[in-house]
């Protein structure tokens, strides 16, 4: 995968794609990350990437010049597909960004991230340019930049080969729309607090069916939401029916809706 990030600060991504996991997945060639700064696509005498709002307001918004350029330069780097490229906007404004949203963007040769700034872009960029636009949570950052890396993190480790098992992400939360089972290692006891003995049975049958009960338990617990959503048989849809039974009072009212 070639993923390219338009930013006013490629500064900032240095540290976080040079460890780890990113990191053997560059080395291996799984994954290429090219960052551009938008001010190499200005052709003034001080490079400037933003101005004034027309109708006035606070704050400064990005020109769409250099934006465009940058994005044509990259298209006309590419041999074939540039016409369905996924052009991404990082915005408080856009969809919010999931777990599935990272499978699906994991299918994609390359992508383009646009780093937004200040107090927007220009509207021309939103319309005419981008293919889409990606919120990672109802709050506002300082620019794109932090948005981008959540999301090229989240997309990167979904490629073949990135993680040391295949089955690695199968479980995680979210994957299956619901959180992941509790985690446990040694020692088998730790100040008093023992693993659950199940998991220390080898019985991989009863192992399975616990992990599974736990899912649904801190599903229901931490987002019950989620389970209106999920796919689940008659007999789990029966569990989280008793469980719903043996929460405590007050989690229950919390997970009710409120009177209008």
């Amino acid at each position: 995968m070639r993923i390219d990030i338009l930013t006013l600060f490629p500064q900032m991504f240095q540290s976080p794609f040079s460890c780890g996991i990113f990191q053997r997945a560059i080395d291996r060639k799984l994954v290429e990350v090219n960052l551009h700064n938008i001010r190499d696509y200005t052709h003034d005498t001080h490079h400037t990437v933003d101005d004034y709002a027309y109708g006035g307001g606070a704050g400064m918004v990005l020109k769409p010049e250099p934006i465009f350029e940058a994005v044509e330069s990259i298209k006309s780097d590419i041999k074939e597909g540039a016409g369905g490229l996924p052009i991404i906007l990082l915005t408080p404004q856009g969809r919010l960004f999931s777990q599935q949203m990272a499978q699906e963007l994991s299918r994609c040769k390359h992508l383009i991230l646009i780093c937004g700034r200040y107090e927007g872009v220009d509207e021309r960029v939103c319309e005419q340019l981008v293919t889409d636009e990606i919120s990672i949570g109802d709050y506002v950052l300082g620019g794109g930049e932090l948005a981008a890396m959540v999301v090229v993190d989240a997309v990167v480790r979904l490629l073949p080969g990135v993680l040391g098992s295949e089955a690695s992400p199968l479980d995680d939360s979210h994957s299956s729309g619901l959180l992941e089972y509790p985690q446990y290692t040694r020692p088998p006891e730790f100040r008093g607090w023992s693993v659950p003995e199940v998991l220390l049975s080898g019985n991989h049958a009863q192992i399975a069916k616990w992990r599974r009960e736990q899912v649904i338990l801190r599903t229901l617990e931490r987002r019950p939401e989620l389970l209106d959503k999920a796919d689940l048989c008659a007999e789990e849809r029966q569990l989280v029916d008793r469980l719903k039974n043996h929460l405590p009072r007050e989690l229950n009212s919390s997970h009710s809706p409120t009177p209008g």
